[in-house]
């Protein structure tokens, strides 16, 4: 039958493959006025620098700026933002941070060489980026969350400087988003957003120096800006919406499952909540749940929206069953509800985070577990990571020849350089052999 709240599918229907794909359709929204838009933003920025910046955020954001120490902030004022929070609101920042920040410091990775018989050095150097931009939503939208998981990782790779870009529309900025900055220790921070702040990052301007990499979620044209300046300076992804998929045996409590799914579907139109269970009873009382908690939220016409539109209740015959649909998804969230969820976890191959067992809520996640809430949508899981800080380190290649080395590499490659006919690559190498 077809809910109101939520569709419902089986997957032991002959047509289950087409409709599971009808389901997870989504194109990143772009169209040619909005890549019109960002590229001429993006070329007046280039061009003309803080002027374009000033220009573009003024008409965009209402603002009245007329320089550019407009629009940069001082410690000072991160300094006062911290202070001017409430005690059990900085407290959750500061819990949130070491957590994060606890988690990360096990993602650093170390330069490592070996030595071969004759002498050869080997290995890898790893250094962290110079520069590094973090975008922030703002205005009267309050988002520490990203400023924590964007900006902590960077640090704790060691990035030289963090600069975040955030959007105060009609000077209106909050101080969660200030405070998680102070916390985080972002380095510069500037009231501009869209894809002039994109442009800035990426390009640099009189006052703004660019920067090696742009991370961090924003709208259309901040996504847009991000493809287009990707190989000038490097991004983390061009997210999707947010999706999370449940699977449970049914023996959860429905009240929590429903919930589960309402925390992402209240993000916005676009996003996707979806159950894989084998009871269908069970999945009875989560559409009941549903409807009747959906009622209570305070966005509940965009959750009611995106569970209409992108959501699905789906009876599977078993939890292996589950596990290939699943896979097959590569959620961004994957919250595996079981009696013994270690014991799906090595057949789970694509998901961005997983959350194991009943009382593991995704919203953990998204604020204070740990791990990065950054992490690949959109079936992007099969090949991508989340954030880390693996994110903001390079590597390096380290080649230290001894003579003896020398001699015996330099006859490998000067066979090899002759077959592809590089003549000059095969002496290169044949002036350190022995003669």
């Amino acid at each position: 039958m077809t809910s109101k709240v939520i569709r419902r599918l089986n997957a032991t229907d002959t047509n289950f493959d087409g409709q599971l794909k009808q389901l997870l359709a989504w194109e990143a929204v772009a169209n040619e006025r909005v890549e019109a838009t960002v590229a001429e933003i993006l070329q007046q920025v280039r061009t003309r620098g803080d002027a374009a910046v000033i220009e573009y955020t003024n008409r965009f954001d209402r603002r009245h700026l007329t320089q550019a120490e407009d629009f940069l902030l001082t410690p000072q004022v991160l300094g006062e933002a911290l202070r001017r929070i409430g005690s059990e609101e900085r407290e959750a920042l500061e819990i949130s941070a070491r957590r994060v920040r606890e988690y990360h410091e096990h993602q650093k990775q170390e330069s490592w060489r070996y030595t071969e018989a004759d002498g050869t050095v080997l290995g890898q150097q790893i250094t962290p980026m110079e520069r590094v931009g973090i975008y922030v939503p703002g205005g009267k939208a309050s988002y520490p969350s990203s400023v924590l998981m964007n900006a902590i990782p960077a640090k704790v790779a060691g990035v030289d400087s963090v600069t975040m870009v955030v959007p105060a529309p009609e000077g209106e900025i909050s101080d969660l988003v200030l405070a998680a900055a102070a916390i985080a220790g972002v380095d510069r921070v500037l009231t501009i957003g869209g894809a002039q702040a994109v442009a800035a990052l990426a390009y640099g301007t009189e006052t703004i120096a660019p920067v090696d990499k742009i991370v961090g979620p924003g709208n259309i044209y901040v996504a847009s800006a991000k493809r287009s300046v990707f190989g000038h300076v490097a991004i983390d992804m061009i997210a999707g919406p947010s999706e999370i998929l449940v699977i449970c045996d049914g023996a959860t409590d429905p009240d929590w499952i429903a919930m589960d799914l309402l925390s992402q579907a209240e993000h916005d139109e676009q996003a996707q909540s979806i159950l894989l269970c084998p009871d269908a009873e069970f999945l009875d009382a989560v559409e009941s749940s549903l409807q009747r908690q959906l009622a209570e939220l305070p966005r509940a016409s965009i959750a009611a929206k995106s569970l209409l539109d992108r959501g699905a209740l789906i009876l599977v015959d078993s939890l292996e069953q589950a596990m290939k649909i699943s896979n097959r998804i590569a959620p961004e969230h994957l919250e595996v509800s079981v009696a013994d969820p270690e014991s799906l976890l090595p057949k789970i191959r694509h998901a961005g985070a997983i959350f194991l067992g009943r009382y593991t809520a995704e919203a953990l996640g998204d604020y204070c577990a740990g791990p990065n809430h950054v992490l690949p949508t959109s079936g992007t899981a099969r090949f991508s990571s989340p954030l880390g800080v693996y994110d903001f380190q390079k590597r390096s290649s380290i080649i230290f020849c001894s003579p003896q080395g020398a001699d015996q590499l330099g006859r490998v490659a000067a066979t090899l350089a002759r077959g592809e006919g590089l003549e000059a690559h095969a002496r290169s190498a044949a002036f350190r052999v022995k003669k």
